[in-house]
């Protein structure tokens, strides 16, 4: 039996052992694992898909079709915690796993897995991971984006990239959209979500709170979107916008996939609510500034991709979390209504196609 004997084109179809993802556990690259999901339900739809996943992330996989489970367990990211990483193992073991992917290049990823026997782990070689995987894969830095880095690790070894991916999906049901709004006093007509925050204070526009009070003075119902994190720039977006905006940030994930379901148009910077919201098939307007569309942006296609185009910056795209050059230009160049009117634009075609 070859070295990736279960993941070959020829593999035993028979097997209905199941399949269990670790994949990275940013939002958005959470929403970018569901390809990871589909290319493993197509080439063996006999066996079911488990995600492991943190608390933050576990409301995506509600709505992440081909999943069977999530695997809900905390570990820190500054320490070893070997109590949990055994807790965990002993977990995976009692669910009888063939076969793990683990997306990380880190070791901490691995040791679960190898502690619970999985047969197959597969993953990139990086970190000292010998032993941990027994299955390994080169080349990681030949792949071009990081999806291609993922996905390719659910193909024969060597496989060739296809030219498009499956895209990530998150599915809603209506009736969960219609009782979000009733919950939370909303009306049914379209709105404009609002995704101001980023991880990393470069990726954010800072227009927001002008470009929700325009939004309003047109008549839009404006809905800011976020975590926590974000409660200080919703206030004052909403100081800003007046009556018509609401703050709907908090601390469930859950909230915000509804939020972006609900949503006619989605406006967001470079991040994970960026990746909900294009995964949902929401219309969405990602505003991008140091990180690059085509490195970064979701699978699924944006409605609008928006970037300066007044200069041409020598540090752009920097993928720097701080701006250090040109004093933010890549983003402070993006005017407010500039986004407004391609979201009116956005709006009207997505009307229009309800219509037909």
């Amino acid at each position: 039996m070859n070295q990736d004997s279960q993941l070959s084109g020829d593999a035993d179809r028979r097997d209905t052992r199941p399949i269990l993802i670790v994949p990275y556990m940013w939002i958005g690259d959470f929403v970018r694992n569901h390809t990871v999901v589909r290319v493993l339900n197509e080439r063996w739809p006999n066996r079911p898909v488990d995600l492991l996943t943190t608390s933050l992330c576990a409301p995506l996989v509600d709505y992440m079709p081909g999943v069977r489970d999530a695997i809900v367990w905390d570990l820190p990211r500054g320490r070893l915690a070997v109590g949990r990483q055994l807790g965990l193992a002993k977990l995976l073991r009692e669910r009888n796993y063939g076969t793990a992917l683990v997306l990380p290049r880190t070791w901490k990823a691995a040791i679960a897995p190898a502690l619970a026997g999985i047969p197959e782990r597969v993953g990139f070689v990086g970190e000292f991971r010998f032993g941990l995987l027994n299955r390994w894969r080169w080349g990681e830095k030949k792949l071009p984006r990081f999806i291609d880095k993922n996905a390719a690790l659910a193909q024969p070894d060597g496989a060739p990239l296809p030219a498009e991916w499956p895209v990530p999906q998150l599915r809603v049901p209506a009736e969960d959209i219609v009782r979000w709004r009733q919950a939370n006093g909303l009306s049914a007509g379209a709105a404009v979500a609002l995704a101001p925050g980023s991880v990393g204070a470069s990726k954010r526009w800072t227009y927001y709170p002008e470009a929700a009070r325009l939004l309003a003075e047109r008549g839009l119902e404006v809905w800011v979107v976020g975590g926590p994190g974000e409660k200080g720039l919703a206030q004052e977006i909403v100081a800003a916008g007046g009556a018509g905006v609401r703050d709907l940030t908090g601390n469930d994930l859950r909230n915000g996939v509804l939020a972006m379901a609900a949503a006619g148009v989605a406006i967001s910077n470079d991040s994970g609510l960026m990746h909900i919201a294009a995964a949902l098939g929401t219309p969405t307007m990602g505003i991008f500034g140091p990180t690059s569309p085509y490195l970064w942006a979701p699978l699924n296609g944006l409605a609008a991709t928006v970037v300066q185009d007044k200069s041409v910056l020598s540090c752009q795209p920097c993928q720097s979390t701080i701006c250090k050059m040109n004093d933010h230009r890549c983003m402070r160049d993006i005017a407010a209504i500039e986004v407004v009117e391609i979201a009116q634009r956005v709006l009207g075609e997505a009307g229009a196609r309800a219509s037909t």
